[in-house]
């Protein structure tokens, strides 16, 4: 099976890693049918466009899911660790979604930089497919850029 292009804000990133914006009920059965075996949710469950009872929806397609609410005005250490820690867990393969990708590409920025090893222009390349804080003026922006910042060894 194809990547499902049309799932909002598609993203692979490698073999083993897909992301993107929210998922639908259609999209349960499609990351199963692609072999993915976690999925992860940085989305709130409140959120209007979130997909209701997406857990047992995905448990019910044997995916293990794992869900980090992360709001988008308050992104926190505790929840990347979280993050990281899920991705380390496993298993593979696994999609990551929020609602835009956008909470997604920070994260996996953040990750590649920091975890992964990649130089710092090959990571910020990737998440700008997605966004990028900067350049804009919002107070969540500004959250976000310190949220990705380099932090000190």
């Amino acid at each position: 099976m194809s990547d499902p292009d049309d799932i909002r804000a598609w993203q692979r990133l490698d073999a083993a890693t897909t992301t993107s914006g929210r998922i639908e009920d259609r999209d349960v059965v499609r990351l199963a049918d692609l072999g993915v075996r976690h999925v992860v949710n940085l989305a709130l469950e409140t959120h209007p466009e979130a997909l209701a009872g997406e857990g047992e929806k995905l448990a019910a397609q044997g995916i293990a899911y794992t869900h980090i609410p992360v709001p988008f005005d308050a992104p926190g250490d505790d929840h990347f660790a979280a993050f990281v820690a899920a991705l380390e867990q496993g298993p593979t393969p696994v999609h990551v979604h929020c609602i835009m990708n956008w909470r997604v590409s920070a994260f996996f920025y953040r990750y590649n930089r920091d975890h992964r090893g990649l130089p710092e222009a090959d990571a910020r390349a990737l998440m700008e497919r997605q966004w990028s804080p900067d350049g804009h003026d919002s107070k969540e922006a500004r959250i976000w850029a310190e949220f990705i910042a380099p932090r000190p060894a």
